[in-house]
């Protein structure tokens, strides 16, 4: 089984459709709802979406928020550096016109301006809490499940152990039980990120609420040492997903 979850949009779902089908992949329509709780990434994946009335308003909420959220990342930056990279330079990393922009191609345009590494330069300004951060337009977590549910598919919390939260992991058990109650379904227990103990604890949060397990590479570009299709996580548990999204569980 294989899907594609971009964030925020669902513009690459027939290309990567007619490649699984080549492949003889069972392919899910998927998502990845960059979230925020506070400065904490709290992202959430939604399989089985279907493009309908709240997809369409959903994308053009987050296309205005993310205009608007990486004016301000720019402005932020460009006072921090002395610089004075310009929206038109991000438009240029920004390729397909009809998805929201995100932060890294922001990130694009001032590492190139100063032929710096994209990677140390998201984390040293752009990160949360860093100087050029910014939350403006960011959906809750609470809005993620909730719009992944309005749209058809099966919410689930993308690799938990990225959520940093002050509380520690006591509030992350706790915002976790939130969503939960908001109808979350499933748990990326297997990330390409993630620790054994880590895995374990995702996977004994997952038994205790009857939750569907999942797994993901988190790919993002070639050249990456993430690789598609790892980490394998257990046959009988992709099986149980797909059960899930056809509505006979």
């Amino acid at each position: 089984m294989f899907s594609l979850t971009d964030h925020d949009n669902m513009a690459g779902a027939a290309e990567a459709a007619a490649a699984a089908q080549k492949l003889g992949l069972h392919f899910v329509r998927g998502i990845e709802i960059s979230a925020y709780l506070g400065g904490a990434k709290v992202h959430v994946l939604g399989y089985g979406c279907e493009e309908n009335g709240a997809y369409f308003d959903f994308l053009e909420e987050r296309r205005r928020g993310a205009r608007l959220r990486a004016e301000d990342a720019v402005q932020k930056a460009n006072a921090v550096l002395g610089l004075d990279v310009t929206m038109d330079e991000v438009e240029g990393y920004h390729v397909r016109k009809e998805t929201p922009m995100h932060t890294m191609h922001v990130v694009r345009a001032f590492a190139h301006r100063l032929n710096a590494d994209m990677g140390a330069m998201y984390r040293d300004l752009f990160a949360p809490g860093g100087r050029a951060f910014s939350d403006l337009c960011r959906p809750s977590p609470a809005d993620a499940v909730r719009c992944i549910r309005d749209m058809g598919g099966l919410a689930v919390l993308a690799h938990p152990a990225q959520i940093v939260l002050p509380s520690g992991t006591a509030g992350r058990k706790a915002l976790m039980e939130e969503l939960v109650d908001l109808g979350l379904g499933g748990i990326e227990c297997y990330h390409s990120t993630h620790t054994a103990e880590e895995t374990e604890e995702f996977l004994a949060f997952a038994r205790g609420y009857g939750l569907i397990v999942t797994g993901g590479s988190d790919f993002h570009a070639d050249g990456r040492s993430r690789a598609v299709g790892l980490p394998f996580f257990d046959a009988k548990q992709i099986e149980k997903l797909l059960l899930s999204l056809a509505g006979s569980i």
